[in-house]
């Protein structure tokens, strides 16, 4: 991954930002609840640098198409640069996108986790941790 001088606060910050950009794409009428974790987990890029990972979870009302939004969602970033997108069925067999950074270690992984939740996964930028913070617990 390439080198980069961005704070964990930083790096956190704009996936944060990415997950309610992804959620916004949700219509307002079928959106129950946004929940953004005010915390995530730092995990390392390589030796000397960490990824932020975080989550959203937005409950939509019942009865929902979940795969047709996660689909629509999809289909809104493919019209974009800034992503190459995979798609997979995930261990509960349902449909589920991934942005992907060409540049960086970025990433976003959206779709169906339970009835009628779509949920969002992210991934930062790499970034160095400042010398002497430990890179476990909560951030």
């Amino acid at each position: 991954m390439p080198e980069t001088h961005t704070s964990w606060q930083s790096a956190k910050a704009d996936a944060q930002r990415m997950e309610r950009e992804i959620a916004a794409l949700i219509p307002e009428e079928a959106i129950v609840s946004v929940e953004q974790k005010p915390t995530g987990a730092l995990f390392p890029c390589n030796n000397t640098q960490h990824t932020w990972y975080g989550s959203t979870t937005i409950r939509l009302t019942d009865g929902s198409d979940v795969e047709g939004i996660v689909k629509t969602i999809e289909e809104h970033y493919q019209e974009e640069d800034r992503f190459d997108i995979r798609t997979r069925l995930n261990f509960a067999r349902e449909y589920e996108v991934q942005l992907m950074s060409p540049t960086s270690a970025e990433t976003y992984i959206f779709g169906k986790t339970a009835a009628d939740t779509v949920r969002i996964d992210s991934g930062s930028v790499c970034f160095t941790l400042p010398e002497g913070v430990y890179p476990g617990g909560k951030f």
